[in-house]
């Protein structure tokens, strides 16, 4: 039988950490609590005493930890990647994820025999991309950005010998992962350096006073941006660009994206066909509930899988968990599947 994808989960912290570990993760992902980390939010991420707490942990349970240092560094400061890099390896982290190919060359000659992934953040949709940064910089995992057909994925997996990871569940990004456009052009911001699409800093919050007899709304803007607009009896969505409500050609709609979160119980016995390595939980911003809710839900949905086979069937109750915990309570297959095209 074709072996089942590792399951890989996100911690933004130490117990978050160990609810991933506890769960049934079998690779839990992180970064340090500073700019070399994507998802660089104020309070989360691990300090070096921290990290090597969470190693510890999960190497003494039998699971893996992958370290992202998944930012694009900044003129001046190379130093400060490159010494992350060397941290991660002193620390004894399994695999460390980068994105730059100036720190993918880096730690492959600093540290050969370092395990190394190409970060989604990336944005490889190709097996040349891929092979080629197999080639010059020896990676052994590729993460795919949340844009390619479930038949893309496949033609992907049958063109190289680089293990592929991809998304399974949580948040979905509808730009160069990571690094939306349209997010720089609202905040002046990139995403990748900042750790959020949509920072704290720029958010607002507008309730608007109604007329007598009339309901009223909340506004939600981004960096003065109208974003959207909910009545009383409507729960205000946090503004994220490609996720708002706007007005094309008269009609208001979700024209770029819908709240909605990415959910592959479905398409599980497809990921196992094709030859998916390892299933990611998008999420390092979440909290340990989050993290547990998951894990948990997936591993169990995995070993159904590799337990019953071909009788193996979504249960609903795990859709019901995930439900608790996705983006407007909807799930969707993403780009996996796109009957139109």
């Amino acid at each position: 039988m074709t072996p089942l994808p590792d399951l890989i989960c996100p911690a933004g912290s130490l117990p978050a950490l160990k609810a991933a570990v506890d769960n049934g993760a079998d690779a839990v992902y992180l970064g340090f609590r500073n700019d070399t980390n994507a998802r660089n939010f104020a309070g989360l991420n691990f300090d070096a005493r921290t990290m090597a707490d969470g190693i510890r942990y999960a190497h003494g349970r039998g699971r893996e930890i992958l370290l992202a240092i998944n930012t694009f560094p900044q003129a001046g400061r190379v130093a400060d990647w490159h010494n992350a890099v060397d941290a991660a390896v002193d620390l004894g982290a399994d695999a460390i994820i980068l994105a730059d190919v100036g720190l993918l060359d880096y730690a492959r000659r600093k540290h050969p025999q370092q395990r190394l992934h190409l970060s989604v953040q990336g944005s490889a949709t190709s097996y040349e991309a891929i092979n080629f940064c197999q080639r010059e910089f020896g990676i052994r995992r590729a993460v795919l950005p949340r844009v390619l057909t479930l038949a893309q994925v496949e033609h992907v997996i049958r063109n190289t010998s680089v293990e592929i990871e991809v998304f399974g569940f949580g948040s979905l990004c509808v730009m160069n992962e990571g690094r939306c456009w349209l997010s720089s052009y609202a905040c002046g911001e990139s995403p990748n350096t900042v750790g959020a699409c949509s920072p704290a800093k720029y958010v607002k919050w507008d309730k608007v006073a109604a007329a007598p007899g009339q309901p009223g709304r909340m506004d939600t803007r981004l960096n003065g941006i109208l974003i959207d607009r909910f009545g009383d009896d409507e729960p205000a969505g946090y503004p994220t660009l490609c996720k708002g409500r706007f007005e094309v050609e008269g009609e208001t709609y979700y024209a770029l994206e819908e709240p909605t979160s990415l959910n592959v119980l479905a398409i599980l016995p497809e990921i196992l066909k094709i030859g998916v390595r390892a299933i990611k939980v998008e999420g390092r911003q979440r909290s340990p509930a989050y993290v547990t809710q998951v894990t948990r839900t997936l591993r169990a949905a995995l070993d159904s899988m590799r337990d019953g086979g071909e009788r193996f069937h979504v249960k609903p109750a795990w859709q019901a968990e995930l439900a608790k915990v996705s983006e407007g309570s909807q799930a969707t297959l993403g780009a996996y599947s796109r009957p139109w095209r």
